[in-house]
């Protein structure tokens, strides 16, 4: 190794000058200590190190040894069901040297001592290109792990094995024009540089949530790009949990970025006793959990992004549909305002650096459905969802409004909607979703003709709720007319009935479009009836009183394998008279 010294320390950001060939974002074993850190400026003959480690007790004169390699993730069987912390060290492997992590501890990414079952997909003899599968591995139960040839690898196969191998031991034998090159069950990958394909594609399939207000109003394209903004206790992290869980995807790669303990606790205790609906197995079987809490050094916060992002590329690039969620972004560019205040840049807005818009959109630009390399033209996709935490819900602040650049979802959630325990709390007023046009044909195609009818007409009443609020409020209920008090009440029952959601109830959970589809034709088949008994002259309070009103609010906790039901429930309603209205009571 090459070694330098250190000149100056500055909390996580230390100051060397001598080590020889620095180059951007090498690594680099900072003291005797061996701490990790990656070069982030080059000045002179001084270089620029942030450190992934506690620096305390480390001074000038220490010194620093080069690597001559960029931070890279090892990529390979063993990936699932692990947890990591933000440089891809196993957080299981460094618990058994106690509760709080040692300095200076480098432990590989992948298991080198586990052996997996390697079967061979194509035979001696065959012409190899980059991004082919040579065969595979059952890495979970539910998952199989894809054994790739390694970009830039391209040639005639010599030798393939089958039988049961370490990620280190040869498993092929490529004759390329370098001469032969042996082949491993792992890779290893440049976190900063996204993964190559051959095409990004458009992305024209929804990604379902079972989360009504998303998959309804605001849905999320397959390989797109979304936000939760919103302040303190507004649910970002619930929403982010219920995605991970629910989330029509494959693969789930979760990044708790900076995040409370408590919260990753959450995480890590639910996950890997959590049934997935999907495979019937433990939600941790198609899982990879990053785990960076607050109380760790802040500089791993920036590396955490990139190792998941990295992560995510590599199981899209064997045909899978990944979904990563990043919790929270805010926390990771706060990470580049402390490194930038030390490196003593020129800060921008609210003191965060001025590349902060290029780095958020860096980061969600590796999202996208691809056409992969390799001859059989698959496709895979990442989804990418980044939670933003903008101190006291301001929605103007430099963080949230450079995600927005990027990102074609936004679901701002609502303080006031918290407050008053409707959750999801995402205000259907302010959130949008650029994808919901891209999207129409294949709901009419999967779903139904009047999806996007229905949906409209919902967002049409909401939207009229939200005019005829403010005359309630300066005269009362009572001075709108029965059409528009009746508006006010179909509204209330889209709220309460559709959109709030309890990410805690059994069946609640979880809602699929065929029942969101049945829930939201019934709520408007019910306002068309109770138009229409109006129109006959039937009174506003006897309509409320509708035994069928209970019903549609019960309708929610109906099970998926009943939705017959719904069926049931959507006749009768059809077939309300002014004959079933209760007798009500003179006062």
């Amino acid at each position: 190794m090459n070694t330098g010294k250190i000149v100056r320390v500055s909390g996580p950001l230390v100051v060397a000058e001598g080590v020889p060939g620095a180059k951007m974002y090498d690594v680099v074993r900072v003291s005797d200590e061996k701490l990790i850190g990656e070069i982030i400026e080059l000045r002179g003959e001084e270089v620029s190190i942030q450190v992934y480690e506690e620096t305390t007790m480390i001074g000038p004169g220490a010194p620093v040894y080069s690597t001559g390699f960029p931070l890279s993730v090892e990529l390979g069987p063993g990936l699932l069901e692990s947890i990591y912390d933000g440089i891809q060290r196993p957080l299981d492997v460094l618990a058994l040297q106690g509760d709080r992590l040692a300095r200076g501890i480098e432990v590989p990414g992948l298991r080198r001592d586990k052996k997996w079952q390697f079967n061979p997909r194509i035979s001696e003899g065959t012409e190899v290109e980059p991004g082919d599968i040579l065969g595979v591995v059952q890495e979970t139960v539910v998952v199989e792990h894809r054994i790739m040839a390694p970009p830039g690898v391209k040639g005639r196969l010599t030798k393939i094995l089958a039988g049961e191998f370490t990620v280190e031991e040869t498993i092929a034998v490529v004759e390329t024009e370098t001469g032969p090159q042996e082949l491993t069950m792992m890779q290893r990958w440049p976190v900063r540089r996204g993964r190559p394909y051959v095409e990004k594609l458009s992305p024209d399939r929804i990604m379902t949530t079972g989360q009504r207000i998303i998959d309804t109003f605001f849905p999320i394209a397959r390989g797109g790009t979304a936000a939760i903004p919103g302040p303190f206790g507004s649910g970002k992290t619930v929403v982010q949990h219920q995605l991970a869980k629910w989330a029509d995807a494959d693969i789930i790669v979760y990044v708790g970025c900076g995040e409370r303990g408590n919260e990753m606790t959450d995480v890590l205790t639910e996950f890997p006793v959590l049934h997935d609906p999907r495979t019937g197995e433990a939600l941790m079987k198609r899982t990879v959990l990053i785990a960076n809490t607050s109380d760790m050094p802040v500089a791993a916060r920036e590396a955490s992004v990139y190792t998941g992002i990295t992560i995510a590329e590599y199981f899209r690039d064997m045909g899978y549909n990944v979904a990563i969620m990043a919790d929270s972004t805010s926390r990771w560019a706060e990470a580049l305002r402390e490194i930038s205040g030390r490196l003593e840049e020129m800060p921008g807005e609210e003191g965060y650096p001025a590349y902060l818009g290029s780095r958020l959109a860096e980061f969600y630009e590796r999202a996208g459905r691809a056409l992969c390399l390799g001859k059989d033209h698959r496709e895979g996709s990442i989804t990418a969802v980044g939670a933003v935490s903008p101190p006291g819900g301001d929605l103007s602040e430099p963080v949230a409004q450079n995600t927005l650049r990027v990102v074609k979802v936004f679901w701002g959630l609502d303080s006031t909607l918290a407050y008053r325990r409707h959750f999801p709390a995402i205000n259907w007023l302010l959130s949008y979703s650029l994808y919901n046009e891209r999207l129409d044909e294949f709901f009419r195609r999967e779903i139904g003709e009047e999806w996007v009818n229905l949906r409209r007409e919902a967002m049409r009443i909401l939207q009229k709720e939200a005019e005829l609020e403010e005359i309630v409020r300066l005269v009362g209920i009572d001075a709108l007319s029965a059409r528009d008090q009746l508006t006010m009440e179909i509204a209330r029952s889209i709220r309460e009935d559709y959109l709030h959601q309890n990410a805690f109830h059994e069946i609640d959970t979880f809602t699929s479009l065929d029942k969101q589809l049945a829930m939201l034709r019934m709520v408007l088949a019910f306002e068309e009836v109770a138009a229409e008994l109006l129109d006959q002259g039937m009174e506003m309070r006897k309509i409320l009183e509708l035994p069928v009103r209970e019903r549609i609010a019960k309708a929610k906790l109906i099970p998926e394998d009943r939705l017959e039901e719904f069926t049931q429930l959507l006749s009768d309603i059809k077939k309300i008279t002014a004959e079933d209205a209760p007798a009500l009571e003179v006062m």
